[in-house]
C-alpha cells in the first residue's frame, strides 16, 4: 500500500517523471503499470505508475485523482521496455510508455475554446466582434461562431498547417476568447451486448402465446409470438439483433414479455475480434529438411530460458522460415509463455496470420491500424488476459501487454516499416524488439532473405548468432501434388528437385537482365522491353499469373543521361544531384552544392538527358493497351486506403480473378502465390540513384524480395528486370540472387565511407512554412553544436549540413536537416535536446 508514486504523464515535451501522492482509498489497489488521471499545473492528464517510492523529491505533492482501469495496463517489462526506448532515441518517457496503449484509451491533455461572456452577448445583440482583428483572428473567430466551442485539436485539424495557437492566444489577451483545460475520457471500452433468454418452462410460454398483447393488436401479438418461439428454439441466450433479425420485434417487444415473467434481459460483454469470420483451412505440421533441423535445435536450445544473443536467420525466399516460427511458437506455448511475431506491414499480415491460426485455433490474435479502436482494444485485452498466446502484426504489435513473453520474431527484419519515423517515439521496432527479449528473458529471431548490411555485420562479427537456410523449399510431396491439381496446370518439364525424402526443393527463378539503353536505340520506346512483352503474352496465353514491380519511392525525379545511363552526381560527394522543379537546379542533399540543368549529357553529349519517373498507373494504363482484355489490379496506397484493402486484393488475385498485379514495395512482401510466373521489374535503377547511403542496399533488397515471388509452385517461374544500368553491382548481384557478393562490396563501401555500421547517425529536422526561417534555424542550431563539439572531446564526430531536405518541401513545409556521424552521436546531444521545432531520429534507416 504506496504512498507516494512515480508517474509518467502523458504531456507532450515534458521530460523526466513525477512524484504523487496516492489518496488513503486507493492505496489498496494501486500498483506499478496502472492508469491514472492526476492534476499537472492547470491540467488533469493522464500518467502511469512506474514504481512506488518511499520519499518524494519534493516537499509537497498532489494526490493522484482516480484508476482508469481495474488492472495494470502495461507489464514491468514493458516499462523497462519504454525506459529503453526513451534514453536510446531521446524521447521523454511518457511518450514512449503511452505509445504502448492502445488507440482510445491513451489521452493527452487538451484545451477547450470557447467567447468570452461579453463576446456572446455582444454576437447575441448582433454588435460588431471583427473590428481590429486581423485576416487570422477573423477566422479563428468565424469558426468558433460556426461550430461553437471547440477542443484544440479539433481547431487544428479545421485549420490545418495554420499557426493558429499564436492567433487564439493574442485573441485571449482581448478578452474575445477564453481557454480551459480538459481532458477527455478514453473513447474505447469494453463492447456491451444485449441478450435474452427465456425464464420460464416452455409449458407457461405456450400457455401464455395467445395473451401476448392487447386485443386489437395483431401485428404486436405476432411478433411477441415469434420471438418466444426463437427463445424456445434456441439452446441458450440469444443476442437482441439476432432475435429481432428471426422476429422482426424491437425492444418495447421485450420489454413487455419481460414484464409479464416470460423472459430476461441481459447485457454481457463481447469480444470485437477481427479473426472471427477467418477460415485458415486445416492444420499441417511439416517434416524439416536438415537445414531447417539444424537452425531449430539451436533455436530450441536457446528456449530453455538461458540468455541468448539474438538469432540473424537468413534464407531465401521461400526456404521454410515460417515453419522454424511455429514449432518456436509451439515450444514457448509448452512453457507457458506467449509469442509476438513481427511483420513488416499490414499487407502480409492476413496470409501470416492463416498460417499460424492452422497450427494455433483460437490461440492468436492480430493487431494493425486498420483495425477498429474498438477491434485493437479488444484484442490488447484479450491478450493481457492470457487468452491467446501469440499476437501477429506490424510493429505496434510489439507493445502487446503479455504477461510472460518468450518469444520475439521480426519477419523480414530488413523492411523500413518496421521504422516509426512520423511521430513519436521514432523507434527502429527491431531494436526496440532485440531489446525487449534481453529485458523479458525471451528469444529474439530476426528473419530476412535480404537481411541489412548492419544486421550481417553484427552477425559476422559475434554480436548476434548467424543461422542459414540456402535451399528454397517448393513444398513437401503431397503438397506438390495439390498444388498441381489446384490450379489444374502441369509444368512441361519439372521445375522441381528431390531435397530429401519427402521434400521438393525448387532453384530460385532465372533472371534475364534487360538493357533498356540497347532497347531505346532499336527503336522500342515502350517502357516494355521487347522480352517482357513476350513473357507476358505466354502468360497469359497458359492461364498463368504476373507481377509487374515498379521500383519508386516518392514523387521527386533525378536525372540521368538514357543514351549512356550515365548520372549527374556531386562533385564533392559522388551522390546523385536531384532536380528541383520550383528552381529548375540540381542540388546535393549532403553539402548544398547547386547548379542548373545541363541542356546535354556531360559525358557523351546526347540531349536524351531527362528527369525520369513513372507510376504504377501508367503501367496499368500501357498494359491494358498492349494487351486488350487483360484483367489488371493496382497494388499501391492509392487502392489501400480502406479498410481491409490489402486483403481484398490479395484475394482477388490469388482467386485467379485478375491476371497481372501492378504495384509498387508491397508486392515484395513475402507473398505466396501459386500461379505466379513472371515477375517483370519494370525500372529497377529508380531506387538507386537517390542520395543516401542505403540506396544500393534498399535496391538490392526490393529487387531480391520482389524476384523472389515468382515460381514459388511446381509451374516455376522467370523474372525480367529492365535497367539502364547493367552493369552495376546491384544488378548484377540482384540477376545472380547473390546476397554474399553483395555484401562484401557493400561493406567495403561503408567502411570507406564511414557510415553505419563503423559509425552511427543522429538526424535532426526543422520544418517552416518560409524557406529562410527554416534555413536559420537550422544554421542557428549548427552554431551550438559546433560549440558543443568544440567544447567537448568528440573529435570523432563530424557534422553533416545544414542542408535542405532531399523532399525540400512536404505539405507546403521547409524542410532542413543536420546530421550527426560519429562512435557516440547521441552523447553530443543528451540533455541538449535542441526544442520543439526539431525532429530527432536516432539511426535514421534513411537521410532523404
Amino acid at each position: 500500500m504506496p504512498n507516494f508514486i512515480e508517474i509518467a504523464v502523458n504531456v507532450p515535451h515534458v521530460q523526466g517523471v513525477y512524484h504523487y501522492s496516492v489518496p488513503a482509498h486507493l492505496r489498496e489497489d494501486i500498483t506499478a503499470g496502472h492508469l491514472v488521471t492526476a492534476p499537472f499545473g492547470r491540467q488533469t492528464v493522464q500518467g502511469i505508475v512506474l514504481r512506488a517510492i518511499a520519499q518524494p523529491h519534493v516537499p509537497q505533492t498532489k494526490d493522484i485523482l482516480h484508476i482508469l482501469d481495474p488492472q495494470p495496463v502495461v507489464t514491468p517489462s514493458q516499462i523497462e521496455l519504454a525506459s529503453h526506448i526513451s534514453e536510446t532515441t531521446l524521447t521523454p518517457l511518457g511518450i514512449c510508455i503511452h505509445a504502448m496503449l492502445p488507440s482510445g484509451l491513451s489521452k493527452k491533455a487538451d484545451s477547450l475554446y470557447s467567447f468570452t461572456k461579453r463576446s456572446r452577448e455582444r454576437l447575441g445583440c448582433g454588435e460588431d466582434v471583427y473590428s481590429a482583428l486581423t485576416p487570422a483572428q477573423a477566422r479563428f473567430v468565424d469558426l468558433l461562431a460556426e461550430r461553437g466551442p471547440l477542443r484544440g485539436r479539433q481547431i487544428q485539424h479545421a485549420l490545418p498547417r495554420k499557426h493558429w495557437q499564436a492567433t487564439a492566444r493574442a485573441l485571449e489577451r482581448r478578452g474575445v476568447i477564453e481557454s480551459k483545460a480538459v481532458l477527455q475520457a478514453p473513447s474505447v471500452r469494453p463492447k456491451l451486448v444485449r441478450f435474452v433468454e427465456l425464464v420460464c418452462s416452455p409449458g407457461e410460454a405456450q400457455a401464455q402465446m395467445d395473451s401476448l398483447a392487447q386485443a386489437g393488436h395483431p401485428a404486436a401479438l405476432a411478433r411477441r409470438q415469434r420471438i418466444l418461439h426463437a427463445l424456445l428454439n434456441a439452446p441458450h441466450a440469444l443476442p437482441t439483433p439476432q432475435v429481432y433479425a428471426e422476429s422482426g420485434g424491437n425492444l418495447s417487444d421485450l420489454r413487455q414479455l419481460s414484464k409479464k415473467g416470460l423472459l430476461h434481459i441481459t447485457e454481457k460483454t463481447v469480444r470485437r475480434d477481427p479473426l472471427e469470420d477467418l477460415s485458415p483451412g486445416p492444420p499441417q505440421q511439416l517434416n524439416l529438411t536438415e537445414a531447417q533441423r539444424e537452425a531449430w535445435e539451436q533455436i530450441e536450445n536457446a528456449l530453455d530460458g538461458t540468455p541468448s544473443k539474438p538469432f540473424l536467420l537468413y534464407g531465401v525466399t521461400g526456404s521454410g522460415k515460417t515453419e522454424i516460427y511455429l514449432r518456436a511458437v509451439k515450444a514457448v506455448q509448452e512453457q507457458g509463455r506467449q509469442a509476438i511475431i513481427l511483420v513488416p506491414e499490414i499487407a502480409l499480415t492476413p496470409q501470416t496470420v492463416r498460417r499460424f491460426l492452422r497450427r494455433f485455433p483460437g490461440e492468436v490474435g492480430v493487431i494493425h491500424s486498420q483495425l477498429s479502436p474498438g477491434e485493437r482494444y479488444d484484442t490488447w485485452r484479450m491478450a493481457r488476459d492470457g487468452e491467446i498466446s501469440v499476437i501477429v502484426g506490424p510493429r505496434s504489435a510489439l507493445f502487446t501487454p503479455f504477461p510472460r513473453v518468450g518469444l520475439i520474431v521480426v519477419d523480414e527484419c530488413h523492411d523500413e516499416s518496421y521504422y516509426q519515423s512520423e511521430q513519436p517515439p521514432l523507434y527502429h521496432a527491431q531494436d526496440a524488439a532485440i531489446a525487449y527479449a534481453r529485458l523479458s528473458g525471451a528469444v529474439c529471431v530476426l528473419g530476412s532473405a535480404t537481411p541489412n548490411v548492419a544486421s550481417t555485420y553484427k552477425a559476422a562479427q559475434g554480436e548476434w548468432q548467424a543461422l542459414g537456410l540456402p535451399e528454397r523449399i517448393l513444398a513437401h510431396r503431397d503438397t506438390v501434388q495439390a498444388q498441381v491439381e489446384a490450379t489444374g496446370q502441369r509444368p512441361a518439364i519439372p521445375r522441381y528437385l528431390p531435397l530429401e525424402d519427402e521434400v521438393q526443393m525448387a532453384q530460385l527463378p532465372p533472371v534475364e537482365v534487360v538493357d533498356m539503353r540497347r532497347e531505346l536505340k532499336s527503336g522500342n520506346r515502350s517502357i516494355f522491353s521487347r522480352s517482357l512483352q513476350k513473357g507476358l503474352e505466354e502468360v497469359l496465353e497458359r492461364g498463368q499469373q504476373a507481377i509487374l514491380f515498379l521500383n519508386r519511392r516518392g514523387t521527386a525525379t533525378y536525372v540521368f543521361c538514357r543514351d549512356c545511363g550515365y548520372a549527374l552526381e556531386c562533385p564533392r560527394c559522388d551522390t546523385p544531384l536531384t532536380y528541383h522543379r520550383w528552381d529548375a537546379a540540381l542540388r546535393c542533399h549532403r553539402c548544398n552544392y547547386t547548379r542548373k540543368m545541363p541542356r546535354t549529357c556531360p559525358k557523351c553529349k546526347s540531349t536524351q538527358i531527362k528527369q525520369y519517373g513513372t507510376g504504377t498507373e501508367q503501367v496499368e494504363r500501357v498494359l491494358r493497351a498492349r494487351f486488350p482484355g487483360v484483367r489488371t489490379l493496382r497494388w499501391d496506397r492509392d487502392t489501400t486506403r480502406q479498410k481491409g484493402g490489402h486483403a481484398k486484393i490479395m484475394e482477388t488475385f490469388r482467386t485467379h480473378d485478375a491476371d497481372v498485379l501492378v504495384g509498387t514495395q508491397m508486392l515484395a512482401k513475402g507473398l505466396d502465390l501459386p500461379l505466379v510466373t513472371l515477375v517483370g521489374i519494370v525500372l529497377a535503377d529508380m531506387g538507386l540513384n537517390f542520395p543516401d547511403y542505403r540506396a544500393n542496399e534498399r535496391s538490392f533488397q526490393i529487387l531480391t524480395q520482389v524476384a523472389g515471388r515468382a515460381g514459388r509452385s511446381p509451374l516455376g517461374g522467370q523474372v525480367i528486370l529492365q535497367t539502364f544500368q547493367p552493369e552495376h553491382f546491384v544488378m548484377q548481384a540482384a540477376s545472380l540472387h547473390d546476397y554474399r557478393g553483395f555484401y562484401r562490396q557493400e561493406i567495403a563501401h561503408r567502411r570507406e565511407l564511414g557510415y553505419p555500421p563503423f559509425s552511427k547517425l543522429v538526424r535532426l529536422e526543422t520544418r517552416s512554412h518560409r524557406s529562410q526561417e527554416a534555413e536559420e534555424v537550422a544554421k542557428k542550431l549548427a552554431r551550438k553544436i559546433r560549440g558543443w563539439m568544440e567544447a567537448g572531446d568528440y573529435r570523432g564526430t563530424e557534422m553533416i549540413g545544414p542542408v535542405p531536405c532531399f523532399f525540400e518541401r512536404v505539405r507546403g513545409e521547409y524542410r532542413w536537416q543536420i546530421i550527426l556521424r560519429g562512435p557516440n552521436p547521441v552523447g553530443l546531444l543528451e540533455g541538449r535536446l535542441p526544442g520543439v521545432e526539431w525532429k530527432v531520429e536516432v539511426g535514421p534507416v534513411s537521410v532523404l
